[in-house]
């Protein structure tokens, strides 16, 4: 089951979304009927999501070879009472990430000359 809840937005106004419902919501204000009001900032609650990007980005920028490219994916799914949390997107696996090298250019190779006929 699903309720809205209400999230703050630091620079002024507010964003509802559709979060589950569960023991934890039973904790937080409602200012109506239909609406809970979440314990933190919309910015506050993404934040701690995107240090966890921001930390997996560093770990494989980290690497001895450098990707030339890293794709991180993963969901995330709201709560009013926890803020952000990364939603489980499989069976098992919460990050899906991809990692692109592009072969360098062989610096060895001479360059092939045209010939005319």
């Amino acid at each position: 089951m699903t309720e809205l809840a209400r999230f703050e937005l630091q620079q002024g106004g507010e964003v509802v979304v559709e979060v589950a419902t569960g023991p934890a919501t039973a904790r937080v204000s409602r200012r109506d009927d239909l609406v809970v009001e979440a314990k933190v900032s919309f910015e506050r609650a993404l934040g701690a999501v995107k240090d966890a990007a921001s930390a997996a980005l560093g770990q494989f920028q980290a690497m001895t070879r450098k990707p030339d490219e890293v794709e991180i994916k993963f969901g995330i799914k709201l709560s009013a009472e926890a803020g952000a949390v990364i939603a489980k997107t499989g069976i098992d696996g919460q990050f899906e990430v991809k990692l692109k090298w592009k072969r360098p250019p062989d610096e060895d190779a001479e360059p092939a000359e045209l010939s005319e006929p």
